[in-house]
């Protein structure tokens, strides 16, 4: 009996308002509320909400025997909570099923592996406690942002515990190798590797709605077929996408929901072949080999490598910038810096700056708020500049307090001691200067949350009706 592994990727970063260089040490205030509200609630509404509905019906349909994974990134998770509630709702249903399985991530879908791998643990780990929160579930299998992978994370991700770690089924690394069976990283004992079927994932994601396609129109009749040729001769299929791609990449007049709504059916039609979570699959399946990836791969682009977020001098230099303050914002101990910083390591905003505009343009146009990728560097660094200078001020300040305590500890004459109401009333007076003047510069700027408020308020009715 061969497997059948539907996974879906849901993320949506918190994109950044126009902040330019007259804004640096005036604003920080970065994100841009009514523009993520915007994206997010019509996404809610043509893909999150009539999705999640759809597929409760079909686990109920099938009495159970339809399964399927979902990923979902933290920062997308705080904008549901946030601004549309009921998606979370909608997701909680389908937990509840005990058909539904959450993956493990970075909490803020960064690039934390390739620059701090403490950081990494920290972001899987606050990951791993959301989804425990919000739908009752300790994740067994990992996927990196963009299926980026390679041994080290492999052992890595072992030593965390984790059952199995996805990966892109790679030509270059697989050579003559087939995806559709389960693998073990080559440094690892008990990790199992599960890895993309891209030829039969893509035919829905990058082709379903192209007239031009040979295959056009693809019926779920046709597509079954298909997975059942992949599975004869193997152990699982994966067909792993971002969610966005039922609705959003392609409309509801595509027919693509009519197409999913009747694939289950089809698929378990088919003999010797089943749906299953990943980590059922994990557990059921041996591995038939070890492979070895010392490069890193992923699933972008025509190349699968990492050139989406670090192939020209903008993604580089902007990545050595942001990854560089990481002793200095986590020396601040203030929160409120830390998330920013972390905001800001998502990874889509290092793709907005790639280059690639050819075979793989449209791709790195969906969802994307700027007009070129030098917008997106230029709008970047100068955000990045302002929260630098934030950061220096706060060493400053909090310096200042130091030195402050100490003289008035030291100030306390030779065998005695200072004069306790006098020394506690000089301290308090010159601290709370200190702070008021910290607080004018670096607390962050409220301008537009109001508007999005209302929006939201005014939007949200709509969305929930639909």
């Amino acid at each position: 009996m061969s497997s059948v592994c539907l996974y879906f990727q849901v993320h949506q970063p918190f994109r950044l308002r126009r902040y330019t260089v007259f804004d640096i040490g005036q604003d920080h205030h970065y994100e841009d509320p009514d523009m993520n509200c915007d994206i997010l609630l019509r996404a809610a509404q043509k893909c999150y909400l009539p999705m999640n509905d759809l597929l409760l019906q079909l686990i109920r349909k099938h009495k159970k025997k339809f399964k399927l994974s979902f990923s979902i990134s933290g920062v997308c998770l705080e904008q549901f909570a946030q601004d549309v509630p009921e998606v979370i709702d909608s997701f909680r249903a389908l937990a509840d099923t005990g058909c539904v399985e959450f993956l493990s991530e970075t909490y803020h879908h960064s690039l934390a592996f390739l620059y701090s791998p403490e950081e990494f643990k920290l972001q899987v780990e606050l990951h791993a406690r959301r989804i425990k929160e919000l739908f009752g579930q300790k994740p067994k299998v990992f996927r990196n942002s963009a299926l980026i992978y390679n041994n080290d994370l492999a052992r890595f991700i072992e030593g965390m515990g984790y059952a199995a770690i996805l990966a892109e089924g790679a030509d270059h690394v697989l050579g003559w190798r087939s995806p559709n069976f389960a693998y073990q990283p080559a440094p690892c004992e008990k990790l199992k590797l599960l890895l993309k079927n891209y030829s039969l994932s893509d035919d829905i994601v990058l082709r379903f709605s192209h007239t031009d396609w040979s295959e056009y129109p693809l019926t779920a009749q046709k597509y079954a077929k298909w997975l059942h040729e992949a599975a004869g001769a193997s152990d699982v299929v994966n067909l792993f996408m971002d969610y966005e791609t039922f609705g959003e990449r392609h409309g509801e007049s595509s027919g693509i929901f009519d197409f999913m709504r009747a694939l289950p059916e089809c698929v378990l039609a088919q003999p010797g072949i089943r749906f299953a979570t990943l980590s059922e699959a994990a557990k059921q399946l041996n591995p038939v080999a070890r492979l070895d990836v010392p490069q890193f791969m992923s699933w972008a682009d025509a190349e699968r490598d990492l050139t989406a977020w670090n192939g020209n001098d903008m993604q580089c230099d902007a990545l050595e910038a942001l990854y560089r303050l990481e002793s200095r914002v986590k020396a601040s101990v203030r929160k409120d810096l830390l998330l920013v910083w972390r905001r800001l390591q998502t990874s889509d905003h290092l793709h907005y700056m790639c280059t690639k505009w050819f075979a793989d343009g449209d791709v790195h146009k969906y969802f994307n708020p700027y007009g070129n990728p030098y917008d997106a560097y230029i709008n970047f660094m100068n955000v990045l500049g302002d929260f630098e200078l934030t950061l220096e001020q706060n060493t400053l300040v909090s310096a200042g307090l130091a030195s402050l305590m100490t003289k008035e500890i030291t100030a306390a004459p030779p065998g005695g001691v200072a004069p306790k109401t006098k020394s506690a009333g000089a301290l308090a007076k010159k601290t709370g200067a200190l702070q008021a003047k910290a607080a004018k510069k670096l607390a962050p700027a409220k301008a537009g949350t109001a508007k999005a408020s209302v929006k939201k308020a005014e939007t949200r009715k709509s969305v929930s009706k639909k």
